[in-house]
């Protein structure tokens, strides 16, 4: 497969008519191998506009989901991130690229095990990796200007919202939203 062409058509033939227009978000698409952060039996998928299971019943969103989410959250060089759910590693690289620094949690030490192998195959400095769960940061005194969760939740915690720095910016998926549809 050429993975270069499919990668090609993802960005001009479904990211982009999704209304992803930032040139920055679609250049960071196009530098990230998004079929090297998929499982291998699935690599042949890596650039369908489809979420992609991942072990232990998670999935990786669509890359029209990935480019909107990238985009719409407005990210700035100097932003610091929170990430919650590394789940692939592929937003998480894709994030790192577009700001000073990612901190991502997964409660999966798989998934953080993963992720940080392909950070440092991909000399990502930018990226810290923790392995815990979204409420053992309740009392962590950290703020970000962006949090992204990835990761399933059922409700926004109250605390979460507090972590975002003034002007900060959130984006949530929620619930039954990370369903499959494979």
């Amino acid at each position: 497969m050429n993975f270069e062409q499919a990668r090609f058509n993802m960005i001009e033939q479904q990211v982009r008519p999704w209304d992803v227009l930032s040139q920055a978000v679609l250049d960071v698409m196009a530098q990230v191998h998004r079929e090297d952060f998929v499982p291998a039996d699935k690599k042949d998928l890596a650039y369908s506009d489809m979420r992609l299971p991942l072990a232990r019943g998670q999935v990786m969103m669509p890359p029209t989901l990935e480019g909107r989410v990238l985009q719409d959250l407005e990210l700035k060089p100097g932003d610091e991130v929170l990430e919650v759910g590394t789940g692939s590693g592929y937003l998480t690289v894709c994030l790192a690229k577009l700001v000073r620094k990612v901190v991502s949690i997964d409660i999966d030490e798989n998934f953080t095990q993963e992720a940080q192998k392909m950070l440092a195959a991909k000399d990502i400095r930018n990226v810290t990796l923790e392995t815990r769960d979204l409420y053992d940061i309740e009392t962590d005194k950290r703020s970000f200007d962006v949090i992204v969760v990835t990761g399933s939740v059922e409700q926004i915690p109250d605390f979460l919202k507090a972590k975002l720095k003034i002007n900060g910016r959130m984006f949530i998926i929620t619930g039954s939203e990370q369903e499959p549809i494979m």
